[in-house]
């Protein structure tokens, strides 16, 4: 490993210093819309000079953290207990068109410091090197887990020794299984929830860390999304999924429950996007255009987070930001919670929160900081979408050479928002430092960022000589997210006794009532009918989202009891939408899997686990873009982002067309219907990975048709072998002829 410091000390040559430039208001007509740069420059811009592209409210402004040369390629970013910002670079990130060496191991994750408080990094070190383009990162205490793309497992990297370089590397989750996944379609997160489980997308799993070693616990259902995944102040998780041009998604519950969305939960104007620049480089196309050159619909949204701090305007405050890169813009969502059911809207009338006009600016992350602040990750840089969008024949491939957007890599900002009249907190967090006892009053902190790391310190340290603290804390404490906390800090350390759990069940705040509701399911789940009982009057809770937790929670407690009362909040609630239509999807999701269950057995043993194959494959990938159910999925705006596969004649009809299809992507209309997304090649990936998905297809969702084996891929894909773009359906259908 490089042994190498970047030490940045103020100078001539330093670029990163606290920029504070006064935003410009937009620029508008005599009507009062907003004037849309048609003619942007690709041209890199210095960091001063890309903040005063930056257009934010009255009152915002952004401050320069961290640029090149301290980093490049920044895409996501975690702090330590002691304030130390771990910044995680894919350096080999599409530095052409092509994506050549994008597979090399010289990506790594820095280390940067404040040393004086003024809020800029003035001091680096690489602390880990060799990596393959790093996804994901937690800090846990003096670890930190990283998982790599391609690879499944996940480790814990630690330094030792003093000098910021990782020395020490412990493979926390093993997961030796292949992963050849387009890295767009790869899981994110690595989120420590309230709940002290660790969320991740994509896949149907979360880990509880235990023992120094990472649990998995197996979902139901996968909780689908992409890049980014954010929680709030009381443990509701938000998804997004770029490649179903779905914002938000999967808010509802959480996803150990089961996934749940609601066509209505945003509306078509939700998802339109307001640039600022002509925003011709869409994977989409015309189609995804406005007349004036601007992205109309979100398309590459990611990044997402709710912001919990303390040094911006309160009104802010449990909002969500979402990132669009490909319209330079950040959304600022308004969450909405009705009878337990949330909706989505646009703090602002077809404005963006923050949008630019440097063709560059591209926005992949934001989170809350320990000042109180939201960092922005700007990975500023040309190409944002992967090698399997811009090949030669795509859409993007001339947009990109037209205006030389390969041309700019290896570049990075990191900004913080900061408000007029508002300082940010310059306290500096040593939690790393301190006894335990110490970390107890910060579960009561106004910022949310000191509250999450106090709980996920205490309980990896495992710490119970702090239970009467954390008891007394979450029965007396004045602050409803502090009582919050402390149960779940107990929790975490195993250490919940009853009688405070049953006292929590009757606080005056209906979040702190949901709180132990909620923690009551795993003792739920293994058949407590004490509990039961003691739970069945919260069946009257005037709080709709406490008895939307009351189901959930008795959801895989099948006793008579269980089912009695779940009976009654369904019949005496009617308002209670959300919680009926979880209820009913679950219900029915119950009765589809004993059906396929008994199908599946008239299959001999070797064609089952095929089918199980293809539908793990199908729920972390495919169900991204065509819908869980293979029904599409919830889009709005312009049509569905990929074709309907329930009940398809193509996936009913000859296999040989869908395998040369999943071999070499699809482009082009499908049944004169054309798609905002292409579906991309997956041929890099096994002959049995192939025959898996599409006998799961053609076995599921309404589609009756015979399996796929493998040796027919391995036909196809000899016979195909020569082939280096994507098919049209017009293309196949003629071969037939």
């Amino acid at each position: 490993m490089k042994r190498k410091f970047l030490i940045c000390i103020i100078g001539v040559s330093m670029l990163v210093y606290t920029c504070k430039v006064a935003q410009k208001s937009l620029p508008r007509d005599a009507n009062g819309k907003v004037i849309v740069n048609l003619n942007p420059s690709h041209a890199y811009l210095s960091p001063e000079e890309s903040l005063k592209t930056i257009h934010l409210p009255k009152g915002y402004h952004l401050e320069l953290v961290a640029s090149e040369p301290m980093i490049h390629e920044p895409v996501a970013i975690a702090w330590d207990g002691n304030g130390r910002l771990f910044v995680a670079e894919m350096n080999t990130y599409m530095q052409d068109a092509n994506g050549t060496g994008e597979s090399n191991r010289i990506c790594t994750i820095k280390r940067l410091e404040d040393t004086n408080g003024d809020g800029k990094m003035d001091k680096s070190v690489v602390f880990l090197d060799s990596l393959l383009l790093p996804r994901m990162i937690l800090a846990l205490d003096d670890r930190l887990l990283v998982a790599e793309t391609y690879d499944n497992s996940i480790y814990s990297y630690r330094d030792t020794n003093g000098d910021g370089i990782a020395d020490e590397k412990k493979k926390v989750f093993s997961n030796e299984k292949e992963n050849y996944s387009n890295l767009e379609h790869q899981r994110s997160g690595l989120v420590w929830n309230l709940d002290n489980k660790i969320y991740v997308t994509v896949e149907n799993v979360r880990y509880r860390y235990e023992n120094g070693l990472l649990t998995p616990e197996y979902l139901h259902e996968g909780p689908g999304g992409q890049w980014g995944l954010a929680n709030d102040n009381f443990g509701r998780l938000y998804f997004s999924a770029a490649g179903g041009e779905a914002p938000a998604l999967n808010f509802q519950q959480n996803p150990y429950f089961g996934s749940l969305d609601f066509g209505d939960q945003y509306d078509n104007e939700f998802q339109a996007v307001w640039p600022i620049i002509s925003t011709p480089d869409v994977q989409g196309g015309f189609k995804r255009l406005r007349p004036d050159s601007t992205l109309n619909h979100f398309t590459a949204c990611t990044g997402q987070s709710i912001f919990r701090g303390n040094s911006l305007p309160s009104d802010l405050s449990g909002d969500l930001l979402i990132c669009e890169p490909v319209g330079r813009l950040i959304r600022r969502a308004k969450v909405i919670n009705k009878s337990g059911k949330i909706t989505l809207k646009n703090a602002y009338e077809k404005e963006e929160f923050i949008a630019s006009t440097d063709m560059n600016f591209r926005p992949v992350n934001t989170a809350t900081g320990p000042d109180g602040c939201l960092y922005i990750v700007d990975m500023y840089r040309g190409i944002i979408q992967e090698s399997a969008w811009t090949k030669p024949g795509s859409y993007l491939r001339p947009e990109i050479v037209k205006r030389g957007l390969d041309k700019n890599t290896s570049r990075g900002r990191i900004y913080r928002l900061v408000h007029d009249g508002i300082k940010p907190d310059k306290t500096l967090p040593r939690m790393l430092s301190v006894p335990s006892a110490q970390l107890v009053p910060y579960l009561a902190h106004a910022n949310g960022w000191w509250r999450d790391n106090a709980q996920k310190i205490i309980v990896v340290r495992g710490d119970k000589t702090l239970v009467p603290a954390l008891t007394t804390m979450a029965l007396t404490s004045s602050s409803s997210l502090g009582r919050i906390h402390s149960l779940w800090t107990l929790d975490g350390l195993n250490a919940m006794d009853r009688e405070t759990l049953l006292k929590a069940l009757k606080d005056k705040d209906p979040e702190v009532r949901r709180t132990a509701v909620w923690i009551a399911e795993k003792d739920v789940r293994n058949g407590d009918a004490n509990l039961i009982n003691a739970l069945e009057p919260l069946k009257y809770d005037q709080s709709a989202d406490v008895r939307y937790q009351l189901a959930l929670t008795l959801r895989f407690n099948d006793s008579e009891k269980s089912g009695s009362i779940k009976a009654d909040l369904v019949a005496n609630h009617a308002e209670d939408v959300a919680m009926a239509a979880s209820q009913k999807k679950f219900q029915n999701q119950m009765n589809e899997r004993l059906a396929r269950e008994q199908q599946n057995k008239k299959l001999e043993e070797a064609d089952q686990k095929l089918v199980l194959e293809g539908a793990i494959i199908f729920k972390q990938l495919c169900a991204t873009c065509h819908g869980a159910d293979g029904k599409g999925v919830i889009s709005g705006g312009k049509g569905l982002p990929a074709p309907v596969l329930s009940g398809a004649k193509d996936v009913n009809g000859d296999p040989e067309k869908l395998i040369k299809i999943l071999l070499h992507g699809l482009s082009g209309p499908v049944d004169g219907k054309s798609y905002t997304d292409i579906m991309p090649a997956l041929g890099f990936n096994s002959d049995v990975y192939i025959a898996s998905v599409l006998s799961y297809i053609r076995s599921n969702m309404g589609n009756k048709a015979s399996l796929v084996k493998t040796t027919d891929v391995k036909m196809v894909r000899e016979a195909t072998s020569g082939r280096r773009e994507s098919w049209t359906i017009a293309e196949l259908d003629a071969l037939k002829k």
